[in-house]
């Protein structure tokens, strides 16, 4: 027992987890915790048949400082102008032990990334015991004086429980947001998805999070309820963000890959997975139903079919519809050839169909492939398998 004691003590080398947000790809990641404490949601292929674990505070300050070492090297080899020439980087990457390759490659992404914002992994760093999170916090400042944003996952579950000057407390060391998976605020699709929190836990955490000073970013999932509860999914999420009011809205449409346990309910019925023109239908009733705050809007995810359904309420509400409205209004024929090319990359928005080099090349797709509005939505959840 001793011995299994020590050697999970031993420092095994700077690590990084499996993912970030999106909107935190030019971020340094930090690895708090190992994979997701829950692991249960029926829809999230992330860290299953993984342990979760709390890294040790002093394993975390050691890659904070690895991390450190060479963010110092590099911006003193980038000089005033910030531009290291190939054969300085060279030259540093030759003197970089092996066992401390992975602390380089991050703090060279971070440098060419411009070094603003750190980003604590895994899926729930916000179960920290507080005092280790604030201590954290802190020596981030502390080697990282100019960092303009440190950012966290959080379960609504595990904020709902934090007290509140504990939170006030980690907002104080420098932890600027956090990002909450909400995806529904109805408690139907809440426990058949089997997320582990209920609507009024949602909206405590959201409103602890706000109270603290902490910026909150929720993530809403298009289509979580499937086909019966696609409206009650809408009108109960918008709801639950009316009360919380959050900086960001970030939509993240249902995908459905075949390692999670929501695929085998929908393969047997169980589950009835909507399709692009329903998913805009709900998407379109969520936003009219959101009343009363001042929430950006970001359709930042490749899952999304639209990427122009941004903006900040309310007055941004009529733009940030719009190219739900256009879509909805178009021929199905059209509306597949929208699907198609934004899925393929050759539309990021729905006046990309203006241009007749792309056009053609998503009609010949079309073409070769077999692709009508009869089945387009089969072969994009073929396709939105492989972006997750």
């Amino acid at each position: 027992m001793k011995k299994e004691r020590l050697m999970k003590k031993e420092y095994g080398g700077f690590e990084q987890g499996p993912i970030r947000p999106p909107s935190e790809a030019r971020s340094l990641l930090i690895r708090v915790t190992r994979n997701c404490p829950w692991n249960r949601c029926a829809f999230c292929p992330v860290y299953k048949n993984t342990r979760f674990s709390l890294r040790p505070v002093e394993h975390i300050i050691n890659d904070i400082d690895m991390v450190a070492r060479y963010a110092e090297i590099l911006k003193d080899a980038g000089g005033i102008e910030g531009q290291i020439t190939g054969a300085a980087l060279d030259e540093i990457s030759r003197q970089v032990p092996r066992d401390e390759t992975q602390a380089f490659r991050a703090a060279l992404h971070w440098y060419r990334a411009g070094m603003r914002s750190i980003f604590l992994q895994d899926a729930n760093s916000l179960i920290v015991p507080p005092p280790d999170m604030i201590t954290i916090l802190k020596h981030l400042q502390k080697r990282f004086y100019w960092v303009q944003r440190i950012t966290s996952y959080g379960r609504s579950h595990t904020i709902a429980r934090i007290k509140d000057p504990d939170l006030f407390a980690m907002a104080d060391a420098g932890l600027t947001r956090i990002h909450i998976g909400l995806e529904s605020g109805s408690d139907k699709v809440l426990k058949l998805v089997k997320k582990g929190a209920t609507k009024a836990t949602h909206i405590k955490a959201g409103q602890k999070v706000k109270k603290a000073g902490i910026e909150l970013s929720e993530y809403v999932m298009p289509g979580l309820g499937g086909k019966s509860l696609s409206t009650e999914h809408a009108i109960e999420t918008a709801d639950a963000l009316n009360q919380i009011d959050p900086d960001f809205i970030r939509l993240r449409t249902l995908a459905i890959p075949n390692t999670v346990p929501l695929f085998d309910d929908w393969e047997k019925g169980c589950f009835t997975k909507l399709t692009d023109v329903e998913i805009s239908n709900e998407i379109l009733l969520f936003l009219e139903s959101l009343k009363g705050i001042s929430s950006v809007i970001k359709s930042d995810h490749i899952l999304n079919l639209f990427e122009k359904v941004e903006g900040t309420l309310p007055q941004d509400k009529d733009k940030i519809m719009t190219p739900l409205h256009l879509f909805l209004s178009m021929a199905p024929q059209r509306q597949c050839l929208f699907q198609v090319g934004r899925r393929l990359g050759f539309f990021r928005s729905l006046t990309d169909m203006e241009n007749p080099r792309r056009m053609a090349r998503v009609e010949q797709v079309c073409r070769e492939n077999g692709i009508t509005h009869h089945n387009v939505d089969a072969m994009i959840d073929e396709m939105m398998k492989r972006f997750i």
